[in-house]
């Protein structure tokens, strides 16, 4: 013992590897020993060393391994296979008793743990729990080909169990579980029919791969699943991108030799290491039974299958009201043993009625002919408040589709040792017991309502747009609400209606249908003498006949398929043949579903479902989140939408625009939004610089209004145009490298058109100006609706343009004189009060001042691109009356040294009288009351003539009624003066109101 101990003291290894060095070693009686220190040294007497055997041989350009009696040595049969680093160990059991049922009572479970990878699983007990869709699937895929080869009457309790040891990640494992389990019932005492191959081939660039590793699946646009015995189709289990019929064929009958490939080295494991199989009890049919249920059936059962009048429940009534008149019978003779396998006979006698009639006359059940579609209905949009919905009915089969949409982060988590980590795209097959009138309970996962949904999402995802250009997460619910065959494929038709229905940009629309088929079988040989392919089977039909061939796709090829059979294999040219009555049955259903919506719908209504996809950086979005996502989540309880976080990618989903808006003004205070050159944009007026100002947008950024991109008119001096705090609306120009973020107001106006030359001197009248509506982009109220009346400039000898100044009294001259009718309009409903007159009197107004009192007034909540177009010019013209007023042109037109002597003087000229109006304005006082006469009508204000020359402004309170005429008579009060002196007034009225 103590040479056991330095032993292991002088080993290399660490404390917790250190028993290797004691050589310690496992023996089949399940105690430890000791291994003999000379390794070819023989064992000592009476202690057994394993014996394994082993089987290695090529499939494709890989080498395949079957391994036995190494491990789980208990079990009726047991193999490991290999193929690389990947090993898949796939164990038999059968039940020892034999409890009386009509049925093969066969578990397939197939399981990976995260420890063949070297990893813990991220659930909270650290362990793994109830299988997963995709250990469902692979049961499933291993159960289809397996079952039909056990024999007639054999309805032991059999489970097979298929776990993965090791995982490298380039082979699925599901293909080697299928050859495993094969194997291992070959092994095992269990009667069976095989062996089984199972091989996996894909197509890249055209070429057809035998196995391809998962990296070359993933640029495969064939996924094909093929088993078979050494001549006869087991099962076929496709997912491809519209691959044609013959392509499709051609694939099946290179997968047929290299499936064979699995077999022989079966049969040679099963020489070696096989036990003998044991004779087991089986419940046949007796001969004088099956004729005597044939002589008091078989008449009434023929004539209710050839009444195509009977709905589905009333066939089904009177079969079960024949059976049970013949269950009478046998109890009056008391006939026990007759009585136990009378279900079993009088379903044997229904089969065979119906296949006769459709192979002999091609009758079937409903009157159809053997090539024949149920009608169709199809209805989209059933459920307008939803993302997507379409109703789908083939026959007495209904299926409900609707779809979700969601963010990239609602995509599905796959916890497998293989293919992606995500999914996207869903479909959720469900199937109530209501749809076929039946009282049930509802439980977890059921490997048959996943097994049809994962058929109907693999024949829609192959036209999908690409995640790059739809990276939302997809998930259709398919609701069976009543079934009478085929729910799967009518869920593709659903489904594919619905993703239109919603929006989403399918290539084409897919449709699938399935195919059965009727076999009459020399009992002696077992060889198909004569067949009858049926299309769009019924739900009886299914279960009377011999193959279920589901086949979906799009006009120009198939994208799934699933084939499952009850004989023992049918020959491949039977499945080729198939695929063509499957295509022509494809294409009268894809007429039905492309007269009801033929391209993705617009989802443009208030109410619609809205999904907002914006790219921020990643400091930003940690702002976002926040401390362990208290942010992100206080905004999806404020607002109602979700907020998916990827990297650099924000997805915001919402039920309907006012959500949506609501989630972007919350994410825009945070983080503010991405500015992108073209786009519009709000924001509010920080700073005010000599060169341009600063538009401060939501979350802190900042961009550059230069002066030059305030308006299409020369603006000379910034503070005229904006003021800090303005909120306004611009357009970005550009961004550089650097942040940089240059901004446009003028770019959100159209350029004005010039006006064409005129001979001025020989027409020297007034031209009356367009007026001019701007709306604002958000809420489209009008912020300016100004008509503006421009005396065109005499010329000088020159030829400078020079500025024309004018008094009041010469603009009411001009009035006067203009040749422009008024338009009469009813006056506003006011008393007037002739005996009040006014108690002072002052000198003129300048036009100019008055319009810039009135402008300071009327200073608009939003100031935009043609809101500026207006500064430095005088309008008094009202919107309401085209009556000619005096004008002054913009003072920036003077732009020649030629001109400075007349300007100088109209300068001094204007000073002179704005001093006078000063002065004069002095004598009126606060709180002076007088009549006053509405001498302009402006948007937001009056200009007032108060006598004498003088004139003041009334502005107008909010939602005040403003229909207003000029000569109107007003009781006024002065209650202020602007820094120039003119006077502000109030109505009497509304004071004392």
């Amino acid at each position: 013992m103590s040479s056991i101990v330095n032993r292991a003291k002088s080993s290399s290894l660490p404390n917790f590897l250190a028993w290797r060095a004691l050589g310690f070693r496992t023996i089949c009686s399940g105690r430890l020993g000791f291994a003999p220190s000379d390794p070819d040294s023989p064992a000592s007497a009476g202690t057994k060393i394993l014996e394994s055997f082993k089987e290695e041989f090529e499939v494709g350009s890989r080498v395949v391994s079957f391994e036995t009696g190494k491990i789980a040595r208990f079990a009726n049969g047991s193999v490991v296979l290999g193929m690389d680093q990947t090993k898949v160990l796939s164990t038999v059991t059968c039940a020892k008793t034999d409890s009386p049922r009509d049925f093969l009572p066969l578990t397939v479970d197939y399981q990976e743990k995260q420890y063949a990878q070297g990893l813990i699983p991220n659930t909270y007990m650290r362990r793994e729990g109830a299988p997963k869709e995709r250990e469902l699937l692979c049961g499933r895929l291993i159960d289809r080909p397996i079952r039909p080869l056990f024999p007639s009457g054999f309805y032991h309790e059999v489970q097979i169990m298929a776990s993965v040891l090791s995982s490298d990640g380039k082979q699925d494992p599901d293909i080697l579980a299928a050859n495993a389990s094969s194997a291992a019932l070959m092994l095992s005492d269990v009667p069976w029919g095989g062996p089984i191959g199972v091989i996996r081939i894909g197509r890249i660039y055209g070429q057809f791969v035998v196995n391809p590793t998962m990296d070359e699946l993933s640029s495969s646009d064939l996924n094909l699943i093929y088993a078979c015995t050494r001549d006869k189709t087991m099962m076929i289990d496709v997912q491809s991108r519209e691959i044609s019929e013959k392509d499709l064929a051609a694939a099946l009958r290179l997968a047929h030799p290299e499936a064979v490939k699995y077999l022989d080295p079966q049969i040679r494991l099963a020489e070696k290491a096989g036990k003998q199989k044991k004779e087991y009890k089986l419940s046949m049919l007796s001969e004088k039974t099956l004729e005597k249920v044939t002589d008091l059936a078989a008449t009434r059962i023929e004539s209710v299958f050839t009444d195509p009048s009977y709905g589905k429940f009333e066939r089904g009534e009177a079969l079960d009201n024949i059976g049970k008149d013949v269950r009478r019978v046998f109890e009056e003779e008391g006939d026990q043993e007759s009585l136990s396998i009378l279900p079993k006979a009088v379903d044997t006698v229904r089969k065979k009625v119906v296949r006769s009639r459709m192979i002999s006359d091609g009758f079937r059940v409903d009157g159809r002919n053997l090539d024949e579609v149920r009608p169709i209905y199809c209805e989209s949009s059933y459920l307008p408040a939803l993302h997507g919905s379409a109703l789908f009915s083939r026959g007495d089969t209904q299926v409900l589709c609707t779809v979700t949409l969601g963010a990239p982060g609602d995509a599905q988590s796959l916890d497998s040792l293989v293919g992606p980590p995500k999914k996207r795209f869903m479909l959720h097959y469900s199937f109530p017991p209501y749809c076929t009138n039946e009282v049930g309970k509802r439980g977890g996962l059921n490997r048959r309502e996943v097994g049809h949904g994962t058929l109907a999402e693999k024949a829609l995802l192959a036209v999908l747009p690409p995640e790059e250009a739809f990276p939302y997460t997809v998930r259709i619910n398919s609701e069976v609400m009543s079934s009478d065959g085929s729910t799967s494929m009518a869920s593709v038709c659903g489904g594919s209606m619905a993703l239109m229905d919603a929006g989403i940009p399918l290539r084409a629309h897919v449709a699938g249908v399935s195919v059965g088929l009727v076999t009459d079988v020399d009992p002696s040989s077992g060889e198909i003498k004569d067949y009858r392919i049926v299309t769009d089977i019924l739900g009886l039909e299914d279960h009377l006949g011999d193959m279920d061939f589901k086949i979906a796709g799009t006009r120009n090829g198939v994208t799934a398929i699933q084939l499952d059979i009850k004989p023992a294999g049918i020959p491949l040219d039977i499945v080729c043949e198939s695929l063509e009555n499957a295509r022509e049955a494809r294409l009268q259903i894809l007429d039905h579903m492309e007269r009801n919506i033929n391209s993705p719908r617009s989802q443009d209504g208030a109410s619609s479902p809205r999904l907002a996809t914006l790219k921020y950086s990643n400091d930003s979005l940690r702002s976002l989140i926040g401390p362990m996502g208290v942010l992100k989540r206080k905004i999806e309880e404020e607002t109602g939408a979700r907020i998916s976080i990827d990297d650099g990618t924000l997805t915001i989903v919402a039920k309907n625009q006012a959500v949506m808006e609501k989630a972007q003004e919350k994410v825009d205070l945070i983080i503010g939004r991405e500015i992108v050159a073209g786009e519009v944009y709000k924001g509010t007026v920080v700073t005010i610089k000599e060169y341009g100002a600063f538009v401060e947008f939501s979350g802190g950024q900042q961009g550059l209004l230069h002066m030059s991109e305030l308006s299409h008119e020369p603006v000379s001096k910034v503070s005229d145009v904006l003021s800090i705090g303005n909120y306004i609306t611009v357009k970005c120009i550009d961004t550089d490298v650097r942040g940089n973020i240059k901004l446009s107001l003028k770019a959100l106006s159209p350029k004005p058109k010039r006006k064409p030359e005129s001979d001025l001197e020989k027409y020297p009248v007034m031209k009356e100006s367009s007026t001019v509506f701007i709306e604002t982009s958000s809420v489209g109220e009008t912020v300016a609706s100004m008509p503006s009346i421009v005396t065109p400039p005499q010329k000088s000898k020159l030829a400078v343009p020079a500025v024309v100044i004018r008094t009041a009294v010469e603009c009411d001259e001009a009035e006067k004189s203009s040749p422009v009718e008024k338009n009469n309009k009813p006056k506003r409903a006011a008393t007037p009060k002739p005996d009040r007159k006014p108690k002072s009197t002052a000198s003129k107004l300048t036009a100019s001042q008055k319009e810039e009192e009135a402008l300071e007034l009327c200073a608009p909540e939003e100031i935009t691109a043609e809101s500026l177009k207006q500064d430095g010019k005088l309008k008094s013209t009202s919107p309401k009356n085209n009556s000619t007023a005096s004008t002054v042109s913009d003072s920036n037109l003077v732009s020649s040294s030629k001109a400075k002597k007349s300007t100088r003087k109209e300068d001094q000229y204007e000073n002179k009288a704005e001093e006078s109006a000063t002065v004069s304005t002095r004598k009126l006082k606060i709180g002076t009351e007088m009549m006053a006469k509405v001498q302009e009508v402006r948007p937001l204000g009056l200009v007032l003539d108060l006598g004498g020359g003088i004139r003041g402004m009334y502005k107008f309170e909010d939602n005040e009624e403003t229909e207003f005429e000029e000569g109107d008579t007003l009781q006024v009060k002065c209650t202020s003066f602007t820094t120039k002196g003119v006077p502000k007034m109030v109505l009497v009225d509304e004071e004392e109101d």
